[in-house]
Order: C-alpha cells, then structure tokens, then sequence
C-alpha cells in the first residue's frame, strides 16, 4: 500500500502551502488525495485550484449533531472516542462524488467545518477523521496528505492512528521549535515514523534554527526557503503555481519515500 501523510505544526508555519506543493508534485506520478482536518481552514482549495466539494464528510453522515450522538454512545460504550463510520477497506474509488472535488491527478475531501456560533467544540470532527483515516485503504501510486489545525490535539484524538507518517512543519521561531519537540516525542509515543520540515527559511536564520533543533537531537529532513512568490499568492488568494520550489519539493519526496519505504 502507499503512504497516508500526516502534516502538522503551528498555526502559520505553512502547513497548507507544503500540503499543497507535495500535491503538484506527487500528482505527477500518481493520484493524490488531499483530506482536509483542520475545521477551520479556508484557503486549502485556492491554493490546489479546486472547488469546495458539495459536502463535507460530516454533512454526508448526517451533520454535526449525527456525528456527536455516535461519538457519544462510544464513550458511553467503551469510554473511547473510537468510533466505526465507515467500512473497512474504504478505497478512494468509494468515497461519495458529492464529498470530492478533483482536477486530474489531485482531489480533495473535507472532514467537517465550524460554520456557526455556539455549535460547540470540534471532537466530532476529530472523531471522524481517526475513523476515517483507519478504514481509508491506499492503493499502488495513490498518496493520502492529511492537512490539520494547528497545535498537537489532533494528537490527543488519534487522528494519527490510521497514518503511516507523520511531517513536522517549523518555521523560523521558538514556539515552532517547542511545538516540534514535543510533537516528535508524540510521535515517538505512538510508533509513528516522523519528519522535520522546515519552511519560510531565509538564509541566516538556517543554522539558528537546524542548531536550535540539533540541541534537541532532532535533525531536518528538508529545508524550503522563504519565497515572496509563495506569499504574495496567499496574500492574494491565488493557487500555487505548479514549479514553485521545484527542486526543494523533490529532495524532500525523495526524503519521504525513503521515510516510507518505498526506495
């Protein structure tokens, strides 16, 4: 089976733009699919050029209030969040046309959105996406890339559970180095296989921060320096263009197969 990817960090270390770019350039070898986790995210469509799908996973099984009374008999049940949503072995091919949106090799699926005042906490959403992420087979020259909010509660809620890998995304500051560290050590705890992505990297800030994470025993796979193409586009809300950080990108999917075992 192929790789399920999951791509974490701080809230604005550039999680979606690297979810983005690995999917430019992994859809040029074989399909990809994007899942949206993070209920709060807005832009991950413009930057792949897609259309939101008609539905999110959630409002496909019924909606918040559906998704929160199963989750709830679970933990009346078995005192665990881990609840059965889909069958097993769901292959991409399987999901509901109306959850999906895609453009040639790339498509993309949400998990669930906040969308009003007082609807409560995300825990359904973390929920669905662990169910979803365990059942959700791979096939030969398919890929999975997981994009999630900000911070490590996805963590907490399992959603790692059903992936193979997991990216850490650091940008230049401390909170990002923190975040890495104990994210690493999270992944360490659940027999994840992990790896450090550092990104907006400009030139003298490089050795401060590899040294900074080297204090911390931990070494990065890939270093994507800052570009003004990169943040003019999401300043104006544009997609990423297909060849921005080209050669970067590359070593990096050189670097995760290698994580994953495929080289």
């Amino acid at each position: 089976m192929m790789p399920k990817l999951l791509v974490c960090g701080r809230g604005g270390s550039g999680k979606s733009t690297l979810v983005a770019l690995l999917a430019q350039c992994l859809g040029e070898e074989g399909k990809v699919l994007v899942v949206d986790a993070d209920e709060s995210n807005l832009g991950l469509g413009t930057m792949l050029r897609l259309q939101p799908p008609e539905k999110t996973l959630m409002d496909y099984l019924g909606g918040k209030p559906a998704v929160r009374e199963k989750l709830m008999a679970a933990l009346r049940g078995s005192g665990d969040e881990k609840v059965q949503m889909f069958a097993e072995k769901t292959t991409i091919d399987d999901l509901p046309p109306e959850c999906m949106y895609g453009n040639g090799q790339v498509a993309w699926v949400r998990i669930g959105k906040i969308e009003h005042v007082m609807e409560g906490c995300a825990c359904p959403m973390g929920a669905l996406a662990r169910s979803f992420l365990n059942n959700l087979i791979v096939g030969k020259d398919e890929w999975v890339l997981v994009d999630t909010e900000a911070g490590v509660e996805h963590f907490g809620r399992g959603v790692l559970e059903g992936v193979d890998a997991v990216l850490l995304v650091a940008e230049p500051s401390h909170e990002s180095v923190v975040l890495v560290d104990k994210a690493i050590s999270l992944c360490r705890e659940a027999g994840k296989r992990h790896a450090v992505v550092l990104n907006k990297v400009v030139e003298e800030a490089e050795p401060v921060l590899k040294k900074m994470l080297a204090e911390r025993g931990v070494e990065a796979s890939g270093v994507l320096p800052y570009s003004p193409a990169i943040s003019w586009a999401n300043l104006w809300g544009e997609p990423l263009e297909g060849g921005l950080m080209g050669s970067e990108i590359n070593a990096l999917v050189g670097k995760i197969k290698g994580l994953v075992g495929l080289i």
